[in-house]
């Protein structure tokens, strides 16, 4: 990572005059040993700017990986998950083969999920971060990584799925109906191990009523039969929801508008 100029010129100046001397020094060995004192002290802005500083004195000597392994984690401690990432990359490219290339791979998909926002938010770090630890899983089949990143490729898809639910429940709320059961209905087949999914489609059901109230008259009787078919679906599937009531009603309800509507008899519920 590379500080702006002016920013550094401030940090050396007023900010840690010893850190100043140190890079000052011509001497790689002792700026590698401070820099591995403000590591094992944690004091990672420190130990930054010194590995920084030294990596091309060390370019191709042994000392190398691991200046390289613990310069990636300065940025990741400090919280600057974007650089850190690009850090952990770099290094695999380096060394894919070398003692901690599966450790460094996880930690590479793991900054994703760290920069994985509210579920209000764009959430394309959050789809990366599950392609990315979905990835490492496949590749390191036998790693003792695996538990948690399937866990957190879990977390990952709960969030995915609640920013889903509040765009399908404010479709609804403001009466845009079809759209509404569209999206709940697609949720059903993004989520399908939700717990949830009887719930999304009584709300589907829901929203083709309330699109059909509101169609042309012209319009109503094909558009009721549309909730019956969607109910019919909801029983095949979830035959023992307590939500299967509700779902009945609509049905009902649908049943009384079409014998308005049209003179055909009305589909039955499985």
């Amino acid at each position: 990572m590379k500080f702006p100029v002016a920013f550094l010129a401030l940090f050396l100046l007023f900010g840690c005059q010893p850190i100043n001397k140190i890079l000052k020094s011509p001497d790689k060995n002792y700026k590698l040993r401070m820099a591995e004192q403000y590591y094992a002290k944690k004091k990672y802005n420190q130990a930054q700017l010194i590995y920084e500083d030294i990596m091309p004195a060390f370019r191709g000597q042994p000392e190398f990986e691991d200046i390289f392994y613990k310069y990636a984690y300065t940025a990741y401690y400090q919280k600057d998950y974007l650089n850190a990432e690009n850090l952990f990359k770099s290094y695999l490219e380096v060394y894919p083969n070398g003692p901690r290339s599966e450790e460094v791979d996880y930690m590479r998909a793991y900054t994703y999920y760290k920069q994985s926002p509210k579920a209000a938010l764009d959430q394309s770090a959050t789809m990366k971060a599950i392609g990315m630890l979905q990835t490492f899983i496949n590749t390191h089949p036998g790693s003792e990584r695996n538990k948690e990143a399937n866990g957190i490729i879990d977390e990952l898809r709960q969030k995915l799925e609640t920013k889903d639910m509040r765009a399908a429940q404010l479709y609804f709320d403001l009466g845009q109906f079809r759209a509404a059961a569209v999206a709940f209905n697609t949720m059903l087949n993004q989520y399908a191990d939700t717990e949830r999914a009887d719930l999304y489609k009584l709300m589907a059901v829901k929203s083709y009523f309330r699109f059909a109230e509101l169609s042309v008259e012209e319009k109503k009787a094909e558009r009721f039969e549309k909730v019956i078919e969607e109910a019919n679906d909801f029983m095949d599937r979830f035959p023992e929801s307590p939500l299967a009531k509700e779902v009945q009603e609509f049905v009902t309800q649908s049943k009384n508008n079409l014998k308005i509507y049209t003179n055909e008899p009305a589909k039955t519920t499985t």
